[in-house]
Formats: structure tokens, sequence, C-alpha cells
């Protein structure tokens, strides 16, 4: 009987959660945009929070952050607008010359017994198909984008309502003793997590660009954009930046150029991703790299490209939300990295204690 009650139960809170998503799907015209609006909150409280400390008042602060935020957002529209025009204009261009330069290096194989096939190589390596991902991309934040009023005023008002969430939520949730720390370190965490990412996706971005911009390679601005913006999407992001950059330099200039952009993304990621990003994210946000890639194509096919760009913030969410009782614990096991397995252990005794309380 007991047996039959809990796969009823699981029964039913699958049949639930497969409605949630159905819903989800259904509304992410309005939820993809809403979502945006708080991660874009969170990831700019920091600075009104620093702004709070030297006695600046909110308004001004908001306000400043705001601008900032608009100014910042439509120069970035406009270059990767122009970039993106006139790389649509010259893709035929690039495809003729691509099929040159093949042609070159399908004669150089040949002479050492490689024999390949002119049309399956260019079929695999057409820059349209290289750049397509990542125009698709650009076209789905396009899309959201061009509800920026509605972000902009969502931001605005989330921000002012800010400093007094927290409490609310501890409020709400019958916790005034500001003892669950789920929620802090929730916040924590993602506050921590979309500053220090920002702030590496833009570095990545300006070095990208200057890189590249030395090189001479055509449109360096839009690689530069298309490297800050997916950086956001861990483990392939910076691939997907990197391929048709670099397909572009070897049609325009060659070989060695191609070669020098591809090293200027690997030393910049490298340095970035695996020197500079673990180093102020500390022992990271508890995610193993499979969780995290397979959250990727998860958010990514319900929320499209803001999913891709919040897909790690969403998991962390979920991970959270599913420490906080006893009874999904294991499935927060499960989605953890290289994690002690006693820590689990420790954090099931307290959420339980905290339960009793």
């Amino acid at each position: 009987m007991e047996l039959k009650s809990s796969t009823a139960k699981v029964m039913v809170i699958t049949a639930a959660v497969i409605v949630v998503l159905a819903g989800i799907k259904a509304a992410s015209a309005i939820m993809v945009p809403f979502l945006l609006s708080i991660f874009i909150a969170i990831a700019c409280s920091p600075l009104i929070n620093h702004a709070s400390r030297y006695k600046i008042p909110r308004w001004i602060s908001v306000t400043l952050v705001i601008l900032l935020i608009i100014v910042f957002g439509f120069m970035l529209a406009g270059l990767v607008g122009q970039s993106l025009g006139e790389f649509r204009q010259n893709l035929p261009n690039y495809q003729s010359q691509l099929s040159v330069e093949f042609a070159w290096v399908i004669e150089q194989l040949a002479k050492v017994n490689v024999i390949v096939d002119k049309n399956l190589f260019l079929s695999y390596f057409d820059p349209a198909v290289a750049m397509s991902v990542a125009t698709n991309f650009l076209s789905g934040m396009g899309g959201v984008l061009s509800n920026v009023f509605l972000i902009i005023l969502t931001v605005i008002f989330m921000l002012f309502e800010a400093e007094s969430m927290p409490r609310r939520i501890h409020v709400a949730l019958r916790d005034p003793g500001m003892k669950m720390q789920h929620i802090d370190r929730f916040l924590k965490s993602v506050n921590d997590y979309l500053a220090i990412k920002s702030l590496v996706s833009l570095g990545t971005g300006v070095f990208i660009g200057v890189w590249l911009f030395v090189l001479d390679v055509p449109h360096f601005m839009l690689w530069a954009v298309l490297a800050f913006l997916l950086n956001f999407i861990p483990n392939i992001g910076s691939i997907i930046a990197a391929v048709p950059a670099v397909l572009i330099a070897f049609v325009d200039q060659g070989l060695a150029t191609a070669g020098l952009a591809g090293l200027g993304f690997i030393i910049v990621n490298t340095v970035m991703g695996n020197m500079i990003e673990p180093r102020f994210m500390g022992r990271g946000l508890g995610l193993s790299t499979l969780v995290v890639f397979l959250s990727l194509i998860f958010w990514g096919w319900l929320l499209g490209s803001v999913g891709m760009l919040l897909s790690v913030p969403l998991t962390m969410i979920v991970k959270i939300a599913m420490e906080s009782r006893e009874e999904t614990m294991w499935l927060a096991v499960l989605l953890s990295g290289d994690e002690p397995l006693e820590n689990a252990s420790t954090i099931t005794d307290t959420d339980v204690s905290l339960h009793k309380d």
C-alpha cells in the first residue's frame, strides 16, 4: 500500500512538472523578458549597493545604472547590426573565396595520398553553415530585446525593491528570524556568478576584439561582441564564437592569420576561463560539467537564446530548491560536481534540524 502511495506521489509530481514546463514554454514570450529582467537586476545590484556605502541616494544610483545600460545597449545593438549587415552582404564573396582556399588545401592533402571530396569538405566548412548558430543566437537575442522598454521598466522597479526583497522572502516563507540559509546562499551565489561572469565576458570580448583588430580580420567588432555574449554559455560558447571568426580570417588572409586568430581565442579563453574566473569564483557553483552541458540544451530548448545564457543560474535555482528538502536531496547530490558526499549528508542533517525548528 505504501509502495502504491509513493508511486502515485511520484507520478503526480512528474505530471505537475510537465504541466509547468509546458506552461513556461507556451508563455515564453512573457517569461523570457521577465527572467532576463530579474538577472539584469541581480547583476546590477552590486553597483547599487556599492553606491549606498557612499551615502548616494538610491534613486540617483538606479538612474545612473539604467542610463549606463541604455547607452551600452544601444551602442552594442548599433555595432552588431552594422557588422552583421556587412557580413551578410559579403557572405557570397566569402563562400567563393573559401572554395578556392579549400581547393588548395585538398590539393595539398592529395599529395600525401589523403583523398577528400571537395563538395563534402565545403558542406562541412561552409561559413554560412558555421555562422548559422551564431546568427540564430543573435537573432534570438534581438527578438527578446525588441521588448527593451518593458525590460528596462521591470529592471527599474526591481532595483528599487531589491533592498527589501530578501526580508520579504523570509517573512513570506515564515522565517522572520532570517535563518533560511538556502535563500541567502542562492541570492549570493547568483549575484556573485553574474557579476564575475559579466566582467570576465567583457574582458574576453575586449581582448578578442583587440587581437582580431591587430590581425586585420574583417568584422572584428562582430566577433568581439559574439565572444562577449557567448562566453555566458558554458563549455561550448567560446567554441561557437571562435569558429566563424577563424573561418573568415582563413578566407580573407590565409592559413597563418587563421591560426593566429584561433591561437588568440585559445589563449584568452584559457586565461579567462581556467585562471581568472576560478580564482574569483572559488570552488565554483557546485554543478557537474555534464549537468552544465545538459542544462544548456534543456533551457535553450525551453526559453531559446536567453535560456542558454541563463542556463547555469536557472539550474542553480533548481539545485538549491532541491537541497532545501530531505526528500529531494538525492537529486541535488546528482546535480553536484566533485563535492564530497559527506558535505551532502551534513547539509541534509542541517536541513532536517531547520525543518524541526
